[in-house]
């Protein structure tokens, strides 16, 4: 039992038939005391918030109607899951949330029974529940409900338009709950969201549906012998009031709603009514992002992850550090691109729903015009970028390393096969932290190595991150990949004058007599923490900043081959593939028989916990390297 206080209905709930035997008028209450207690916990152990406050009515009213996990049900992402956790028998280690050893802050399939599809990136959960409707009707069950709760920011997203369309041609028991916040981590956007808006906005049409809904006997069996007379009568009144057809039923998914998704009788209503009804359909619903917590529901995008704060004010914890607080690699990201866009009017800016996470907000601010926010897309956000490459732009495209994942054929087909000058910026690259085996920025450098025709770079640090955004603005005639981590940077005094990078050049940070360290992006601090630790021992080491995958420095490697017996790589990235493969690829093609060791993320996937922790994990943290150079040096 943790500390946190849990009010009297929260208290009596382990798992969803507890919630079953409440009555339907204690629902709110509970309700209010989930929402007191996520705030009051992640107050203190930060975590997704706004999007799990708004969605704490609609959890309750599905554990209430429903049997899960008979009953599937999958959160896309899992954002808006906390409250899942919460009344399924998690509510006691939910402190532990997104820490080291503690429970992931995304739905895992091998945390609990109730969690019955793992999800950390968008879109999915259409196609997986489908899935799981069609193999319960393959096994002549079709009894089950499967329901899938997506966000309208989630729903902009490719995959869940192609499970969509394909749901359409079945007849599987599967309920989409589309859940319309008006927001997902930033504003949503394109033409969706637009008709989102219209849909839900007209008052008429939703009043008028729902009384020809309940004047045809919607909500008993003997709806089935008028559904003709009411699909037309309901597609008469859109044509009246929305001007189109309604684009799900267009895809023969039934649709319903909107509604209140934070009055949780009128979803235990509505979801009861649903639950009788068999095929594919859709429920759309609105809720408030935040809400119940002031300032979240103000400030939803800041809010979204808002780290340490007030439980009461909701005032967020401010960095006290006399020194100065070295800003976030994505920050100044940012501020970079919008100084170089002031002086040359051909950069552009492209991501994928991410604006402010990777913190191209500071370019939309400044030029609205040339900043583009194509909604969870990353495959049309790369070949959006390659076809503005080919008339002579210079595209930035920002995406999350895990998230680039999602685009590999784009990078490979319309970038790297064409020669064409995009830059890619994959932010939280390596071991992000709490987010977990989901969103970790592990195999980048494994899966973009084999690609011909890509300069691949990593930083050192924010000073690096800045200079190569210089360097490649200037002009190249290649798809360049700048590579950088998640969180803090290194040096408060950041913003110095631009230095020009020479492609494919290496750099040797200090000398030493004893051991080589060749060290890719911002993982060589710690390579450089471990040789001032070992010079204190009396072992000089020489450390490298190699700054390219691609393009390799091969003079610095025979430089290194020449001098060094012993030889240690590292890397926060998968060791398969990655770095020290390619180093050890080039001595075997030259014949060297120096000794090599590589240091990186094993053949696992990394579960969650602070960056530190993570890397004391996998040894690729600074005391990891002085016990590995001594153990090497002593054999």
């Amino acid at each position: 039992m943790n500390n946190y206080n849990q009010g009297e209905l929260l208290k009596k709930v382990n798992s969803p038939q507890d919630i079953k035997n409440l009555s339907k008028e204690e629902l709110p209450q509970l309700c209010k005391e989930v929402r007191e207690y996520i705030i009051n916990v992640l107050a203190e152990n930060p975590g997704h918030l706004a999007s799990s406050l708004g969605t704490v009515e609609l959890t309750v009213a599905i554990h209430y109607v429903f049997d899960v996990p008979t009953d599937s049900l999958i959160w896309d992402v899992g954002h808006q899951a906390y409250s899942h956790k919460v009344l399924t028998g998690r509510k006691d280690s939910f402190a532990s949330i997104r820490k080291f050893g503690g429970i992931s802050g995304f739905p895992k399939i091998q945390e609990s029974e109730y969690d019955c599809f793992g999800t950390g990136h968008s879109s999915t959960s259409i196609s997986a529940s489908l899935g799981m409707a069609i193999s319960d009707r393959l096994k002549g069950n079709n009894k089950n409900n499967h329901i899938a709760v997506i966000g309208d920011g989630s729903m902009t997203g490719g995959m869940a338009f192609e499970a969509l369309n394909h749901a359409g041609t079945t007849d599987a028991n599967m309920l989409v709950i589309l859940n319309d916040n008006g927001i997902s981590i930033d504003k949503k956007v394109g033409a969706l969201g637009e008709y989102f808006t219209r849909i839900t906005t007209s008052a008429t049409y939703n009043r008028l549906k729902n009384k020809v809904w309940n004047m045809l006997g919607g909500n008993t069996p003997s709806y089935s012998k008028h559904k003709s007379v009411f699909g037309r009568t309901l597609s008469g009144i859109k044509s009246m009031f929305s001007g189109k057809s309604n684009f799900f039923e267009a895809l023969k998914i039934r649709y319903f709603g909107p509604i209140d998704g934070n009055d949780v009788l009128t979803l235990v209503k509505t979801l009861e009514d649903l639950k009788k009804i068999k095929g594919p359909r859709i429920l759309h619903i609105i809720t408030k992002k935040g809400k119940g917590l002031k300032e979240a529901e103000e400030n939803p995008i800041t809010y979204h992850a808002p780290g340490v704060f007030d439980a009461k004010t909701g005032q967020r914890e401010s960095c006290n550090d006399p020194n100065g607080c070295p800003i976030k690699f994505q920050d100044v990201f940012g501020e970079t691109l919008v100084e170089l866009a002031k002086v040359n009017n051909k950069i552009v800016g492209i991501t994928p729903a991410m604006l402010s996470g990777c913190s191209m907000n500071c370019l939309i601010k400044a030029f609205p015009e040339r900043t583009f926010d194509v909604g969870i897309a990353e495959q049309h956000a790369l070949t959006f970028s390659a076809g503005m490459a080919a008339s002579g732009l210079i595209p930035f495209c920002n995406v999350y390393s895990s998230f680039m994942q999602r685009a590999y054929d784009q990078i490979i087909h319309d970038i790297a096969l064409q020669k064409l000058p995009v830059i890619m910026c994959l932010d939280r690259a390596g071991l992000v932290g709490d987010d977990g085996a989901t969103h970790h920025g592990v195999f980048d450098l494994s899966y973009l190595r084999p690609i011909p025709n890509l300069t691949i770079f990593a930083p050192l640090n924010e000073i690096e991150l800045r200079n190569m955004m210089f360097t490649a603005q200037q002009g190249i005639n290649y798809p360049l990949v700048i590579r950088y981590p998640r969180g803090k940077g290194f040096i408060v005094d950041w913003r110095q004058e631009f230095k020009q990078i020479e492609i494919g050049k290496a750099e040797k940070i200090c000398e030493g007599k004893d051991i080589a360290i060749l060290a890719l992006g911002s993982i060589g601090n710690n390579a450089i923490s471990a040789a001032k630790d070992l010079e204190k021992e009396g072992i000089e080491v020489s450390v490298y900043n190699m700054r390219f995958l691609k393009p390799m420095d091969t003079s610095i490697l025979e430089e290194v081959f020449a001098k060094f017996d012993n030889i240690i790589t590292i890397e926060d990235g998968t060791k398969i593939g990655g770095f020290g493969s390619a180093v050890v690829e080039y001595a075997c093609e030259k014949g060297y028989m120096n000794k090599i060791y590589v240091m990186g993320i094993d053949d696992n996937f990394i579960e969650h916990g602070s960056v530190k922790e993570l890397q004391k994990l996998c040894k690729i943290d600074s005391h990891s390297l002085v016990l590995k150079a001594k153990e090497i040096l002593n054999r």
